[in-house]
């Protein structure tokens, strides 16, 4: 497209509009005869901006979300959903040829902004344009690429984890093989009141509690560290209600299992299976429960447990649950990092986007849509 053609990418309002976008399914249903794809097509870049902007992204790498996207639509002279995996290929195997990482990268940054178009607007496209949506990059050019989450992390009520844990715990003796059922069950209750990863979690030893610590308690686990600085040790607590819970269980379901409980290289949450050569080596202790098999354990609870709308639990949800619920709680900030084993608050912030303590949550929100819509409006030169 030309300089001309560009330009009808602008849309049909000035840059005060652009908090229409905080409201943008309601504004198109209003007017959806009267604009044509190029124009919903600049809002959709709008949103997804925004939405990335309101995720933690930061500035310059949204600016380079969307170039990609602009760049393979104006060769063709196309909206996106009007792409094909052919057109794509052809693209960049002659005039977007570039080096493979740089090519690579491109895919992927389309292939993202697809994904949020399927998952918000695949609906309405197909109702205002007759089209349906579908990434033009498809499995032999994603090389396995992970599309990405884009939707908050949205954890359960704290009634509904209450309400999840009392079933599941009620339905421990009728389990075929009870002590792995306890064992799960004490697992993913430990990581939401404490906080820990799933891997950090599955290789605390028994050795690694403290029952010293007051009624709380606490226990080591190995951290990942921030920036690739690899494990390092930090401190979980267990809070009084985790402490009694963890007590049960080592007094009355960690002696079911086959090897030693007593050992000091013991793992807390052993796997049930011993490896072959373990076995004939007659070792003291059973390896540990591996994250794998935890978050299988998990999902199959919550489908059977879990009331409201969240469809199943997985392992980071637990943490996500625990930093909200805390905040909610009234826990500062900062006991909230603690907690988790941040090093930057900033990460911990991203934890509580659903937190409906954060009195500062709407304003956020509608900042972020002003940087976007300012970003696309006022500066849309570096868009390309």
């Amino acid at each position: 497209m030309g300089e001309s053609e560009t330009r009808s990418l602008t849309p049909e309002r000035d840059a005060v509009g652009m908090a229409e976008v905080f409201s943008l399914h309601t504004y198109r249903s209003s007017r959806s005869g009267q604009r044509d794809e190029r124009s919903y097509f600049f809002d959709t870049l709008a949103e997804y901006q925004w939405a990335r902007d309101a995720a933690g992204l930061m500035p310059a790498s949204i600016d380079q979300l969307v170039k990609p996207v602009i760049e393979l639509c104006e060769h063709y002279d196309v909206v996106p959903w009007q792409l094909t995996p052919t057109a794509l290929d052809r693209y960049f195997a002659g005039p977007g040829k570039r080096a493979r990482p740089t090519v690579l990268a491109k895919i992927n940054k389309i292939d993202a902004y697809f994904a949020f178009l399927e998952q918000r607007y695949a609906g309405e496209i197909h109702r205002l344009f007759g089209a349906v949506v579908e990434s033009p990059v498809d499995s032999f050019d994603r090389r396995l690429h992970h599309r990405g989450d884009f939707g908050l992390r949205v954890p359960p009520s704290p009634r509904a984890m209450r309400e999840f844990f009392t079933a599941w715990r009620a339905a421990l003796p009728q389990s075929r093989k009870e002590a792995v059922a306890c064992r799960d069950y004490v697992t993913a209750k430990i990581a939401y009141l404490s906080g820990v990863r799933a891997a950090e979690l599955c290789g605390v030893a028994l050795g690694d509690v403290h029952w010293e610590s007051g009624r709380w308690g606490r226990f080591v686990v190995q951290g990942k560290g921030a920036r690739g600085s690899g494990p390092r040790p930090r401190k979980a607590f267990l809070f009084e209600e985790g402490r009694e819970l963890l007590w049960w269980y080592v007094e009355e379901v960690r002696g079911l299992f086959r090897d030693d409980p007593e050992h000091p290289a013991a793992p807390l949450f052993p796997s049930e299976r011993l490896p072959g050569p373990v076995a004939a080596l007659n070792m003291p202790v059973a390896p540990e429960v591996v994250p794998a098999t935890f978050r299988r354990a998990l999902k199959a609870a919550s489908r059977l447990y879990l009331p409201g709308p969240v469809p199943e639990l997985f392992p980071h949800l637990l943490r996500h649950a625990c930093a909200t619920h805390n905040y909610e709680r009234g826990m500062t900030l900062w006991e909230v990092q603690r907690m988790l084993g941040h090093i930057w608050t900033t990460t911990t912030v991203n934890y509580l986007a659903t937190a409906q303590a954060d009195p500062e949550q709407a304003d956020r929100w509608r900042a972020s849509a002003a940087r976007a819509g300012q970003r696309l409006v006022a500066d849309r030169g570096s868009l390309r």
